[in-house]
């Protein structure tokens, strides 16, 4: 028996987001209290537990295969690891996250050069020395184990980077952004090893296949009615659709099936026009998967 391809799931904010897009891919996975090594339905796969922080490295050494984590997380440990595809979990985050620079509301600081010399509070350390060095800024970087914003409000240090979606929780503490450092999104990541392993990086694209379609799907439902002869064209006229709606004859050759993938935004707007122009049994249903 093959070794099972070993898989790294984001304990923290990711992990139930994880776990529920694996669901909708085709794996179930089962995580016991206060157990760092899930259940998986699926032989060829074990799974562990590990903070996002230190996925890449763990990805990097080996000890796992494959892993989800940040972009930024794979910049702050500088892990060479191969990057298979972005994964942008739609139900926990609408954007990317952003890590910005941002000092006191009532600061002289406008610029990066204005922080020469200065204390800049971060968990994010290696890649905000390395931003800052690269940008010939010499500064002192701390990490900072939490409550970030607090520091600048407390004296602590001169300006802090930071993650923020909205920014709403730094302009909460009086502070602004000055400069937006980089933008990260989670990742399925490699080690390199293990993708030039004909089995494994088989195994790996096909859960990359899955979760890519499984995300796709995740705003997308289907759309099923029965539609008249004399009204089909007005019916199909006002769907939208991935390519083109599907169209079958019923077993009465008066009436057609008509069948479509749209956004569920539209839905709402929609339905009432389909029932106007003369769609009947309208069947709204989720999505799964879009490949």
């Amino acid at each position: 028996m093959k070794e099972p391809l070993k898989l790294g799931i984001p304990k923290g904010s990711l992990q139930k987001a994880t776990i529920e897009l694996f669901a909708k891919s085709g794996w179930r996975i089962d995580v016991h209290h206060r157990s760092y090594f899930p259940d998986i339905d699926d032989p060829e796969i074990t799974c562990s537990i590990c903070r996002a922080q230190e996925m890449s490295r763990y990805v990097e050494q080996g000890t796992l295969d494959v892993g989800i984590t940040g972009r930024d997380w794979i910049l702050e440990n500088d892990s060479d690891v191969y990057p298979v595809t972005d994964l942008i979990y739609s139900k926990v985050s609408k954007r990317p996250a952003r890590w910005v620079l941002a000092v006191p509301g009532d600061s002289p600081y406008k610029d990066v050069k204005d922080l020469e010399g200065k204390k800049i509070a971060t968990e994010l350390v290696n890649f905000t020395r390395r931003y800052f060095a690269d940008a010939g800024v010499q500064v002192n970087v701390e990490f900072s184990w939490g409550a970030t914003e607090a520091k600048v409000v407390s004296g602590l240090a001169d300006a802090i980077v930071e993650v923020t979606e909205t920014g709403s929780t730094i302009r909460a503490h009086g502070l602004i952004i000055i400069k937006e450092l980089m933008e990260s999104n989670p990742q399925l990541i490699a080690n390199k090893l293990a993708w030039a392993d004909p089995w494994k990086r088989q195994k790996i694209e096909q859960i990359s296949t899955l979760l890519q379609g499984a995300l796709r799907a995740d705003r997308l439902v289907g759309l099923k009615m029965n539609c008249p002869k004399e009204k089909i064209d007005t019916i199909v006229g006002l769907l939208p659709s991935l390519n083109a709606p599907t169209v079958s004859p019923l077993y009465d050759q008066k009436w057609y099936s008509v069948e479509t993938v749209i956004n569920e935004t539209r839905v709402r707007e929609l339905l009432p026009k389909l029932q106007t122009a003369g769609a009947q049994g309208i069947i709204e249903y989720a999505l799964n998967k879009v490949l």
